[in-house]
C-alpha cells in the first residue's frame, strides 16, 4: 500500500525552503557546488540548483556522484547497476553540497564522502536530504532536511521530483511492505522414557 505524504506542491515548497537554508548555511563563501547521489538525489540537486540560482542571482554548478563501488555492503549486491558522475569543475577548497531525497541509515552518505574526495578535497561538505527517515546508524547527520519522518523497517519512502520542474507525478509516499515471514522453528519430538 501507498500513502501519499507530500504532494507536488508541498514538495516544491519543500524544495524552495531547502535552498534558501543552503543560501543561509553559506554567506559570503562564494557558489556552493551541488551534488546529487545517484539516483534519487540527481533530480533533487538539479531543483535545488535551480531554486538557488535564483536566491543567489547567478548560476550553481550541479553534478551527479555514483556511490556504487564505494559501498560496505558491495559483497552482498549481485551485479550492482553503475551510474553516471559528472563533477562540474574543480571541486578543490570549494563548498559542496551532498544531496540525496531520502536519509536512513547513513551508509550511502558515507560512500558518498569517500568518492567524493576522489575528486579532490572541498573546504566543507553540507547534506541535504527530502526526507530523513530515521534508523541512523553512522554518525552523520543532515545539514538541511526538507521534513523527518518517523518510519518503521516494514515501510519504505519514495521521493518522485522530476529534474526540470515541477511534474504532474512529483511528491512523497511511503509504502508499506509486508513483514518479513519469520522461519517457524520446526516442532521438537521429545519423547520420555520411564525407569522403573
Amino acid at each position: 500500500m501507498t500513502t501519499p505524504l507530500l504532494a507536488a506542491p508541498a514538495l516544491r515548497r519543500t524544495l524552495g525552503r531547502m535552498a534558501r537554508e543552503i543560501a543561509a548555511a553559506n554567506p559570503g563563501t562564494g557558489t556552493p557546488v551541488l551534488v546529487g547521489i545517484q539516483r534519487g538525489g540527481v533530480p533533487v540537486a538539479r531543483r535545488l540548483a535551480a531554486d538557488l540560482a535564483g536566491i543567489l542571482g547567478r548560476p550553481v554548478a550541479c553534478g551527479s556522484l555514483d556511490v556504487t563501488f564505494y559501498r560496505d555492503d558491495l559483497d552482498q549486491r549481485a551485479a550492482p547497476t553503475v551510474h553516471p558522475t559528472e563533477i562540474p569543475g574543480d571541486i578543490q577548497g570549494r563548498t559542496v553540497v551532498l544531496v540525496d531525497d531520502v536519509f536512513f541509515t547513513g551508509r550511502t552518505i558515507r560512500a558518498a564522502m569517500d568518492a567524493l574526495h576522489e575528486f579532490g578535497r572541498p573546504s566543507r561538505v553540507q547534506l541535504a536530504v527530502v526526507i530523513d527517515r530515521g534508523h541512523r546508524q553512522l554518525p552523520i547527520r543532515p545539514d538541511v532536511v526538507g521534513q523527518e519522518l518517523a518510519t518503521t523497517l516494514c515501510q519504505s519512502v519514495l521521493v518522485r521530483c522530476a529534474a526540470g520542474g515541477e511534474g504532474t507525478d512529483d511528491g512523497v509516499f511511503l509504502r508499506e511492505s509486508p513483514p518479513a515471514a519469520s522461519p517457524k522453528t520446526p516442532a521438537t519430538a521429545v519423547s520420555l522414557s520411564h525407569a522403573s
